[in-house]
């Protein structure tokens, strides 16, 4: 049986990578994303017949459409990725910085929440299925500079928790992957040393691997997993001291 995935996020970085990882291997993908251009490219790039949807994730009914046209088309999906998110430098002291923090808590955490709702459902019903969460180490502990996006990450990462143990039982997997650095589009614009950097293809490889063992959580490259448990150890008056002269991402990004 051909298999089927939806992405959002997939006109570029990880999301575009997923789909062409998918695509080599014969699946039919639905691919989400804000640009028309760049998905049109890149279904024109792979094998295979594949639905576009020019959708932002923070649309919800939107979101529900493009869900129901694929399953009507191709039929229930059997692997769902939420990666659709967005990154950029806030502080809370900057009241033009408040737009950027609402922006990017809609699109990285209700935007995962609106990507899994329309299937959830159905894939218990069926018993079996895969719901993927792209988070970040990011989510692990609060980043200065970052409060949006660390927010936001600390935030799919408990969600996914729960939509795990809610569906503890029912055959459908829920898994959270927390990359680290990864070369794409959004970590290009950063001013900083970024150790372990994987390129995104291989990053691709290396998520499509967990998400086929139904991995429950996972930190990639592994390395970045162990500086994760290393930061969760340390006592709050270091973590502050060593991380109060961290790089810090450029503020006011386009979103």
């Amino acid at each position: 049986m051909t298999e089927r995935v939806f992405i959002t996020g997939a006109s570029s970085g990880i999301g575009a990578a997923l789909a062409r990882h998918y695509a080599a291997r014969g699946a039919v993908l639905g691919l989400v994303a804000r640009r028309r251009d760049a998905l049109a490219a890149l279904v024109a790039s792979v094998p295979g017949e594949h639905a576009i949807y020019i959708v932002d994730v923070a649309d919800g009914a939107a979101l529900q459409a493009a869900a129901a046209d694929f399953v009507a088309r191709f039929g229930l999906p059997d692997v769902v990725i939420a990666n659709a998110g967005v990154s950029v430098g806030t502080l809370t002291e900057e009241a033009d910085d408040l737009p950027a923090f609402e922006r990017v808590m809609r699109t990285n955490v209700l935007g995962m929440v609106a990507t899994f709702q329309p299937f959830a459902a159905p894939m218990r019903a069926r018993g079996s299925g895969r719901l993927v969460g792209i988070a970040s180490v990011a989510g692990i502990r609060g980043l200065p500079g970052a409060g949006a996006y660390s927010a936001s990450k600390a935030a799919a990462i408990a969600y996914l928790e729960s939509l795990r143990v809610e569906l503890h039982g029912s055959g459908v997997r829920v898994v959270t992957i927390a990359p680290g650095y990864i070369e794409t589009p959004m970590t290009a614009v950063n001013r900083y040393p970024m150790p372990f950097m994987l390129p995104v293809d291989e990053a691709a490889r290396r998520f499509v691997r967990a998400i086929d063992a139904g991995t429950t959580y996972t930190v990639i490259p592994w390395q970045m997993g162990v500086v994760a448990r290393l930061l969760r150890l340390l006592p709050n008056a270091v973590f502050d001291r060593i991380f109060a002269r961290a790089g810090r991402k450029p503020r006011g990004l386009d979103l």
